[in-house]
């Protein structure tokens, strides 16, 4: 399923736009206070026509390959655009599955309906760990309805996610990766041999990167 051509185009357009930032020097803080060289903000695709649309022309080529789709799902919140944007494309029914059940009203986790024994497509904007695809699978599941595959535009590559989706025995695909990406960083001169070497320690064991980070 993973296409090196694909995955080439969209990291050049990644970098283009800014929707993904490479600075070992001067690290970001991810919510767990994890320092990291990277940042990915995907929602920027949004603002760019000719990005998203590309974007959806490469999901659209990955789901046709995936047998009897007949429901798109995005994961809240940044899988919900191009979820919806897909599933117009693809004229399929769509739903979102939110972090948590909504605290009033009918408290529902999945908003739309969702038929019963739907073959579904999750559609997430970045895969770190796997959890919150992982936790969109379940509820979908628990409605007796099949995740056949998760799509997303990016992926760290982390052993864990990899683990975490044989676990659930759900196939996942990206269009680019972060081998790729520092591939073609490098090749576009936005990055340095120092940096790379940086950039690699970092895919390999992030939380020794962080700790050893000194600013």
């Amino acid at each position: 399923m993973y296409n090196k051509e694909i995955a080439i185009k969209v990291a050049s357009r990644l970098l283009q736009i800014n929707a993904i930032k490479l600075n070992p020097q001067k690290p970001f803080t991810w919510a767990s206070g994890l320092k990291t060289p990277i940042y990915c903000d995907n929602r920027l695709i949004l603002s760019y026509p000719e990005v998203r649309h590309f974007i959806i022309d490469c999901f659209q080529i990955k789901a046709m390959a995936i047998e009897n789709i007949n429901y798109i799902a995005g994961v809240a919140t940044a899988g919900i655009p191009h979820a919806a944007l897909l599933a117009d494309r693809m004229q399929l029914p769509m739903v979102y599955v939110r972090s948590k059940a909504k605290a009033h009203g009918r408290q529902n986790l999945i908003e739309g309906r969702l038929e019963e024994n739907a073959r579904v497509l999750l559609i997430e904007d970045l895969i770190s760990t796997g959890g919150s695809s992982i936790k969109a699978l379940e509820a979908i599941q628990k409605q007796s309805a099949e995740v056949v595959a998760t799509l997303a535009i990016f992926s760290y590559e982390f052993d864990q996610a990899k683990e975490a989706f044989q676990q659930v025995a759900c196939p996942l695909d990206t269009l680019s990766s972060y081998s790729v990406l520092l591939e073609e960083a490098k090749k576009a001169n936005y990055i340095d041999e120092e940096a790379l070497e940086s950039l690699q320690l970092w895919r390999k064991d992030p939380k020794a990167w962080s700790a050893n980070f000194q600013g």
